[in-house]
């Protein structure tokens, strides 16, 4: 008796600790998110202009070596064309967040990868976890040939990157971020019986909980699509676009994707609907006898979609400032994060589970 529940004891401790590992993993792609958002603000993406996963991850020692790093990139058009007269000093200073950003993808891959290894030889992750562990450490690898493939957008005939791989570049590493933290939530949140007075949520709040989650992730891709246009400098007043309420275009089906205006209506729209979805979940959950972590989870989720919708606006009307855009794409993740747990807390299964085979 005293041999198995030491045996299950030392069972949900690891189950907890690779939750907590898990969870510092979500918190290095959130850095990378907002690393990102800097470098692109910076317009620091493309001053690599080689990819090199391993030797990459060392930057130029030497004077020859900036030399070297510095003439490849005055061949590129963005060089040509908005950098011209670049000197060596300024290039560096591109130079560090690109490197930077690539050098926290390098950091995720080992900080995944040694931990998982160690967690399946110890059997905290079990052998039929195994294969989600897999497509999570693939899934990361993707994102890095994703990131090179968005670069090459802009090495050759434009001076940035195309907004629609800058787009498929965050959706997926959002994706990644959503699916790591369920993960971890999974083992560190143990389903056990409601207690008394607690009732499960309904099959309306819970739909409700994912569709935020979708509604959340909608709005980044916008918001990737606003960052690729520029759109952050164009119809910078609030509510109205420069006194109109639609932006002025000539409309086909791509003006969607390629013209600033219309991307940056978008975006206004989405995060009216983010907002609203956030309050009324938030109001039902609080309304309905559920968990108080449901609770704690929805009014985080209210909290920062009120913040975000205020600092969008101050963000819009001062034309973009790189702190206050960091900050917007910073608390979109957070937000983004807040949903996953609400609707986590939402679908939690109640029946305790043993412990397992290994």
């Amino acid at each position: 008796m005293a041999a198995t529940l030491a045996e299950s004891t030392s069972f949900f401790a690891g189950r907890r600790a690779v939750g907590i590992w898990l969870l510092v993993v979500a918190a290095i792609i959130i850095g990378m998110v907002v690393i990102g958002g800097l470098t692109r603000l910076t317009g620091s993406g493309l001053s690599i202009t080689q990819w090199d996963p391993i030797v990459g991850a060392i930057p130029p020692l030497s004077d020859a070596a900036w030399h070297d790093a510095f003439a490849k990139y005055r061949q590129i058009p963005q060089y040509v064309y908005e950098n011209q007269g670049m000197t060596l000093d300024g290039f560096k200073a591109i130079f560090w967040w690109e490197w930077a950003h690539r050098l926290l993808g390098r950091i995720v891959g080992f900080a995944f990868a040694v931990p998982c290894l160690w967690f399946c030889w110890t059997g905290a992750i079990r052998r039929a976890e195994w294969p989600r562990m897999g497509v999570l450490f693939a899934l990361g690898g993707l994102q890095g040939f994703i990131g090179w493939w968005m670069v090459m957008s802009g090495l050759e005939t434009r001076v940035s990157v195309s907004q629609y791989r800058l787009a498929i570049h965050l959706g997926v590493a959002v994706i990644l971020l959503g699916a790591i933290l369920w993960t971890a939530l999974e083992y560190l949140r143990s389903p056990s019986p409601p207690p008394r007075g607690e009732v499960e949520a309904p099959k309306a709040l819970r739909v409700g909980g994912l569709a935020l989650v979708g509604l959340v992730y909608l709005q980044m891709l916008l918001g990737a699509l606003v960052a690729g246009l520029h759109g952050g400098l164009v119809y910078n007043t609030w509510p109205s676009m420069d006194g109109r309420v639609f932006p002025e275009l000539d409309f086909t089906w791509t003006s969607f994707f390629e013209d600033a205006g219309l991307a940056q209506f978008d975006h206004r729209i989405g995060a009216y609907i983010v907002f609203a979805t956030a309050l009324v979940l938030a109001f039902r959950i609080r309304s309905t006898k559920l968990s108080a972590m449901a609770v704690n989870a929805a009014g985080l989720v209210a909290a920062l979609a009120v913040f975000q919708v205020v600092l969008g606006i101050v963000t819009l009307v001062t034309q973009a400032p790189i702190a206050l855009a960091a900050a917007h794409q910073l608390t979109a993740a957070l937000l983004f994060c807040a949903a996953v747990w609400q609707a986590f807390e939402l679908r939690l299964t109640r029946s305790a589970p043993g412990p397992g085979p290994r």
